[in-house]
């Protein structure tokens, strides 16, 4: 057992074939709607991949970033060196799976447009229509937000500050700085709008 837990791959593995022996068992005793469960994969898949990219960003704000002083200064490579590239590696591939398959899922449900333009789309009279399409649009929106900070500005200034890749192996140390305090200040930004974003999307789904 021990062998079998020390194997993260085989752990994963086995993990979706539990899941996939659930989908049997209500396949079994709800029988089978492929509409309605391909929907609810893609869904399934979103709050996966969702769970993934906050439970990084939240790691990222609550542990790694307060406890980095406090760590000894030979011992911070390990971490920067080490730790933090491969955590931004799943934390931006998160966002991006769970950005993509949140649009999927708008377009598959026929909302896409309702949501993203918070339920204006057919006029602002008597508005908001339909009051579900404006939450999901609110938690849409800060979504597509904090997935754009992280590809395009807390990546790109994690590269610069953590010299990944080797890219940037003569940036002066005040330019690596001033890389890393972005970063950090869009992480925030990010942990800032990710409970309300959170609230849009479970309010969407149970409370209209």
């Amino acid at each position: 057992m021990a062998a079998f837990l020390g194997n993260l791959r085989n752990v994963v593995i086995a993990s979706f074939a539990l899941a996939i022996v659930l989908i049997g068992v209500y396949c079994a005793t709800q029988g089978f709607d492929g509409l309605a469960f391909e929907l609810f994969v893609l869904r399934w898949l979103h709050v996966v991949a969702g769970v993934m990219w906050i439970g990084l960003l939240w790691y990222f704000n609550f542990v790694q970033i307060p406890t980095m002083p406090k760590v000894p200064d030979e011992l911070k490579k390990g971490v920067s060196g080490y730790i933090a590239p491969a955590a931004l590696f799943w934390f931006r591939w998160a966002a991006m799976v769970t950005f993509v398959l949140g649009v999927i899922l708008a377009l598959r449900n026929n909302y896409l447009l309702e949501a993203y333009t918070l339920d204006f789309s057919d006029g602002a009279a008597g508005w908001p229509v339909v009051p579900k399409y404006l939450a999901i649009g609110i938690g849409m929106w800060l979504g597509t937000i904090m997935w754009f900070n992280v590809w395009f500005v807390i990546w790109p200034n994690q590269q610069k500050a953590l010299n990944i890749g080797g890219k940037y192996p003569d940036l002066p140390a005040a330019d690596k700085a001033a890389a890393g305090k972005t970063a950090m200040i869009f992480s925030r930004i990010n942990t800032l709008l990710s409970v309300p974003m959170l609230f849009s999307m479970v309010a969407a789904g149970h409370l209209y």
